[in-house]
């Protein structure tokens, strides 16, 4: 089984899925990616995820993400469980969903854990870079519902960070203050890279209002 780290490359696949056949690496191009992971079709929890991802489709797009699913059924039943996600969550799931029933994905990500079952997949997140790097990990239990507006947080923090000399602290949500890296002590740099100034509450703790907002 695969251990994925943060920083590895996204393994590259080809694989059926809802929307046709899907070569990731190719399909990503300069995207971000999140590839989430469900235990099976028709199963209640999944179902108000993927419903809660497709009414987000218009913030992921705003990001530049697309968004895959797993599940380890068949197309045709990934087809028949689209109808009931579009009926019972009123919302319409226009990203692709893997069909990996001979569990090539799955092993390549890992995400058959034997002591939660032999068979299914775990409900895991992956975040990936448009240089097809590994960025967030997530496993959630089967009964924990995945919260996507979270995830949605995450990726504004690593496209906000990925850019600029800060990082986000605790609770942080977009347009809230951020903390400037430590690293940076020079005060021309520190002039020139944060024109809004900042608050030093200690010398390693230095707030700074978000360098991409107006």
């Amino acid at each position: 089984m695969a251990t994925l780290r943060l920083g590895d490359t996204a393994p590259d696949f080809v694989q059926e899925s809802s929307a046709g056949i899907i070569d990731f690496h190719t399909w990503l191009g300069n995207s971000w990616g999140i590839l989430f992971s469900h235990p099976a079709d028709y199963t209640p929890v999944c179902t108000t995820e993927l419903g809660a991802t497709a009414k987000l489709a218009d913030e992921f797009k705003k990001r530049n993400v697309k968004v895959i699913a797993l599940s380890v059924d068949p197309v045709e039943s990934h087809l028949g469980w689209i109808k009931d996600i579009n009926e019972t969550q009123s919302t319409t799931v226009k990203f692709p969903i893997l069909a990996d029933a001979d569990r090539k994905v799955s092993t390549l990500y890992g995400l058959i854990h034997p002591n939660a079952s032999s068979t299914a997949t775990v409900r895991s997140v992956y975040v990936i870079d448009p240089n097809k790097k590994i960025r967030l990990t997530l496993t959630y239990p089967a009964s924990t519902g995945r919260n996507f507006n979270e995830i949605l947080r995450v990726i504004d923090s690593l496209q906000l960070t990925e850019y600029h000399s800060v990082a986000t602290p605790a609770n942080w949500q977009d347009g809230d203050d951020v903390v400037i890296a430590p690293s940076i002590t020079d005060p021309e740099v520190l002039k020139s890279k944060f024109p809004k100034g900042f608050n030093a509450v200690k010398p390693y703790l230095r707030f700074t209002p978000q360098p991409n907002r107006l």
